[in-house]
């Protein structure tokens, strides 16, 4: 995480006053007690630990994110070393910003331009010089890292792949529910989506610590690339057969698609089958976290042999 370095602790220096430069050449304090003058208080030094805090609240800003770093060397030595960031935010693209873009692209990291006051928030009060990378306090993992964890208990791989889902709420619920529930791991889009942050974490309720979660570049590529392993996908959308009717059972990835817009018809296409839920109410969709939940839980019942 990035740490804030050499800061300074918030302190007040006062010029003296010509009375208090005269008073060092033989007025003194008695002398100015004598005529009725109160003394002046001095003033309380910061308390060290609230110092740090006031320091940027002067300035009309919070504590700096820790998952967040600013700056151009720092976000270019970040690149280098090949550090999990989720998206850049630049307000500029000129100088060594081009070779900053450039290494962006090249990992394949979303990059979001916005306007300098909007970086400056997001900088909060640090001098970022025009771009923010957002890093992941969670280490993402690989896609051997699923059908190993399948392989460890003997079973057939258990996948939920998440299209476009862009609530961390969402993402931690899902996240417990598939730990739970015994998947193997969930996948994610590096671009329009959520990645790993603290309100994943929180929502999660710690399964983010043992949930495999792989952040791919294409969710259509990749559920060929599944596919050709012989993963059956199954899309979780309307106009499907019954959830409880389709056979969830061997080796099944789950495709959840996001809050707004559902699965894209790209990805849609690719999956062999869809599954849906009787809609009886005269609401007609369920939250994505709470259809996970039935899905994936269907999946649970159908592998333990219940009927």
């Amino acid at each position: 995480m990035a740490k804030i370095k050499n800061r300074r602790d918030n302190h007040n220096t006062k010029r003296p006053s010509s009375r208090a430069a005269y008073a060092s050449y033989g007025e003194s304090s008695g002398s100015r007690e004598m005529r009725g003058e109160r003394k002046s208080r001095p003033e309380r030094p910061a308390r060290p630990d609230r110092a740090g805090r006031e320091q940027f609240a002067d300035r009309g800003f919070d504590e700096p994110n820790p998952n967040v770093i600013v700056g151009r060397n720092p976000v270019t030595e970040a690149l280098k070393n090949g550090r999990e960031i989720d998206k850049l935010v630049v307000s500029s693209a000129e100088g060594s910003m081009i070779k900053i873009l450039a290494m962006a692209k090249d990992a394949g990291i979303p990059v979001m331009k916005v306007e300098k006051a909007a970086l400056d928030r997001i900088a909060q009060g640090q001098a970022h010089q025009g771009v923010a990378a957002y890093i992941s306090p969670y280490e993402y993992a690989e896609m051997e890292d699923i059908f190993a964890r399948a392989a460890e208990k003997g079973e057939d791989p258990f996948i939920i792949i998440l299209d476009n889902l862009e609530d961390p709420h969402n993402l931690g619920a899902i996240m417990r529910t598939a730990e739970c529930a015994g998947a193997h791991g969930v996948i994610i889009p590096k671009r329009r989506a959520c990645g790993l942050t603290e309100v994943v974490a929180k929502a999660s309720a710690g399964a983010i610590e043992y949930m495999p979660c792989v952040k791919v570049t294409n969710i259509a590529q990749t559920i060929d690339e599944l596919k050709e392993m012989g993963i059956w996908v199954a899309a979780c959308d309307m106009g499907g057969q019954e959830y409880y009717k389709a056979d969830l059972k061997g080796k099944l990835a789950v495709v959840i698609g996001s809050e707004g817009f559902g699965i894209s018809k790209l990805v849609k296409d690719k999956c062999d089958f869809v599954v849906s839920m009787p809609m009886v109410g005269k609401i007609t969709s369920l939250n994505a976290s709470n259809a996970a939940a039935v899905i994936i839980y269907e999946v649970r019942k159908q592998r333990d042999g219940v009927q």
